[in-house]
């Protein structure tokens, strides 16, 4: 499988191509910003993305839906409780000093427990309604890998920040003690910005869980 994680954006958003180097088909997650850029990494692979998947709706993780989208024809899917934020770019933008993007469509609305398959191996991967950071907030699981991305909802020795709209201090820990911290100790954890870690180093020292 092909793993390509690279930061987009001036917010540095860590933005994944999951790839399945056999069939060509893909998932993106969170193309946050630069949308030429993540198409020239698709295209350097031959892959054609079957789904764009999208952690929370914050302004960096979403800025290159729409292009990536045209472009490749691939179903943008996100958690319908933060489409309020997603429905306000104008405002995310103006709060921080940036343009507005173009809101693109939202094709299909995920939910706690979904899966998504892709690939000529049955690889699939699981979604996490991880709440907290924003209502809508979600990580996915790859399981066959040990793989999770966690968006903004944990962090290399922190959490998400929970004082933005719709951010909630106790939700954002029961998620991460609920849903996340019960994965293989050795599960790598691909955040939505900075370096990576486990879900075994995270329980272990992690000031926010511990």
């Amino acid at each position: 499988m092909i793993i390509e994680t690279f930061p987009v954006g001036p917010l540095q958003c860590n933005c994944t191509i999951l790839g399945d180097p056999e069939t060509g088909e893909a998932i993106v997650i969170d193309p946050g910003d630069e949308p030429l850029k993540v198409l020239k990494r698709l295209a350097g692979h031959g892959l054609i993305p079957k789904a764009i998947l999208i952690t929370h709706t914050h302004l960096d993780h979403v800025g290159g839906n729409h292009e990536v989208r045209e472009k490749t024809g691939a179903r943008v899917m996100l958690h319908e409780k933060d489409l309020p934020l997603y429905d306000n770019l104008a405002m995310q933008a103006g709060m921080i000093g940036l343009d507005t993007p173009v809101r693109g469509k939202v094709d299909e609305h995920i939910h706690q427990g979904d899966v998504i398959f892709f690939g000529s191996k049955g690889d699939s991967i699981e979604v996490l309604h991880t709440p907290g950071h924003t209502p809508g907030s979600c990580s996915f699981f790859l399981g066959s890998r040990n793989l999770l991305f966690s968006g903004d909802t944990l962090f290399s020795g922190s959490i998400g920040r929970t004082d933005l709209w719709g951010g909630d201090f106790d939700t954002e820990i029961r998620s991460i003690r609920e849903r996340l911290l019960p994965l293989p100790g050795q599960t790598r954890v691909i955040a939505g910005h900075g370096p990576d870690t486990t879900i075994a180093e995270e329980r272990a020292s992690n000031p926010f869980l511990t």
